[in-house]
């Protein structure tokens, strides 16, 4: 692979595990270590280099933060478009659960329908001033699509594997961006074995959830849009639906970069991981008080964005939710089929199961008392809810026959 000129605020790698430096200027996967490697900037020469109004005078879209991700001046932005997501207050949610403020930060308006697209367009604009030619990806969905679209768009042959059980639109989605696309029949995981098994043979480059440093750089952008949006301070709470952690992970790592060039005041907030009694490893050795995370064993949930037994950066998200005084949540899937279809006939927005997933678990901690009646609340829906199924609509009328009304 050709070397690249980083971001000028770009020092170094670095091992989660370890600490040990490694060059930013090749591209690499795990560290030395076997660990996920974290892009380190010159905070004090990138905090001199911009400030929140030049920030707020550019287009409303993720790179009007480019200082603060990785690309150089020679490399090329792969973008569809990726706008500022909106925060939507949810009115009803508020009075039943008695909170101040519930607002829905909604990644379902970005390109590709979710979150992931974020990482993807910095994951991929970094491969390809890489020299990538070929990329395959294990995904629950919606990370393979975003790939598939990313990679179209940059001239890149990809390749995708998804369990067998994944929801067609999203499925169809993938193969129909110009994905290679199989179903595994299997979870993510065993999707993972078959890219890491063929990379020899098959000379791709493995982006698998942080086997590569960029898509974390990627998701910083959710944390950099939600610091903005509330005006440079931050939530008491933020809860986000929680598989492979890139996301906690990403937006802990920008609130302290953010904290320590001054942007920000006050506390940070509380990060929950929200997953299901049917899949949550993180949840569970949260609740053990644990450093690292135990492959989970039987998998039962439906929620495919958390269906992920045995994430690599388990100890990074457990050290995030210590860090930030935060804690872990595990949901049933029939209490999120039953919210999901409650907000979006009562609030008019439609969630995915994930989004649907950290309301059910802000009830839960509001019942419980982990979070107040004063505090503000963050809760990420990931991806649009027009990805996921939905029941179907049974109800019709004979154009021929006497309408009754009597019985609408």
């Amino acid at each position: 692979m050709k070397k690249i000129v980083h971001s000028a605020f770009v020092t170094h790698l670095e091992c989660s595990e370890t600490g040990e430096h490694h060059p930013k200027d090749t591209l690499l996967g795990l560290s030395k270590a076997g660990a996920p490697l974290i892009v380190r900037y010159d905070l004090d020469a990138l905090g001199a280099a911009i400030d929140k109004e030049t920030v707020a005078a550019r287009p409303p879209d993720m790179w009007r933060y480019r200082e603060f991700l990785p690309l150089g001046p020679d490399v090329e932005v792969i973008s569809l478009g990726e706008n500022t997501t909106p925060l939507v207050r949810v009115p009803t949610v508020e009075k039943r659960l008695g909170v101040a403020e519930v607002m829905i930060k909604d990644e379902g308006r970005l390109p590709t329908g979710s979150f992931k697209g974020r990482g993807m367009a910095t994951a991929v604009s970094m491969a390809k001033a890489f020299g990538v030619k070929r990329i395959a990806i294990p995904t629950a969905g919606n990370a393979g699509a975003g790939l598939a679209a990313y990679a179209s768009r940059a001239g890149i042959e990809s390749f995708v594997f998804t369990p067998a059980d994944t929801p067609e639109v999203t499925a169809s989605e993938i193969a129909f961006h110009g994905a290679k696309a199989w179903r595994v029949d299997g979870l993510v995981g065993d999707c993972a074995k078959i890219v890491a098994d063929g990379t020899e043979e098959m000379g791709w480059f493995d982006l698998t959830t942080l086997k590569e440093p960029y898509r974390v750089e990627g998701k910083k952008t959710m944390g950099l849009e939600l610091a903005e949006q509330y005006s440079w301070t931050l939530p008491d709470v933020i809860f986000f639906p929680t598989g492979g952690g890139v996301c906690l992970i990403g937006m802990w790592k920008v609130f302290e970069e953010l904290k320590q060039i001054g942007w920000i005041d006050g506390p940070l907030p509380k990060m929950v991981a929200v997953q299901s009694t049917g899949c949550g490893p993180i949840v569970e050795a949260f609740n053990a008080g644990a450093r690292d995370v135990e492959p989970w064993g039987d998998v039962t949930t439906e929620i495919h964005g958390v269906r992920v037994p045995n994430p690599l950066g388990g100890k990074m998200v457990l050290e995030v939710l210590y860090e930030s005084n935060g804690f872990g949540t595990a949901v049933d899937d029939d209490a999120v089929h039953e919210t999901r279809a409650r907000v979006c006939a009562e609030e008019g927005l439609h969630i995915c199961p994930e989004g649907a997933a950290c309301l059910v678990a802000l009830e839960m901690e509001r019942e419980a008392g982990r979070v107040g009646q004063q505090d503000r609340v963050a809760v990420f829906n990931t991806a649009s809810g027009l990805k996921s199924p939905m029941p179907p609509m049974t109800r019709g009328l004979d154009k021929d026959q006497v309408v009754d009304y009597s019985t609408f």
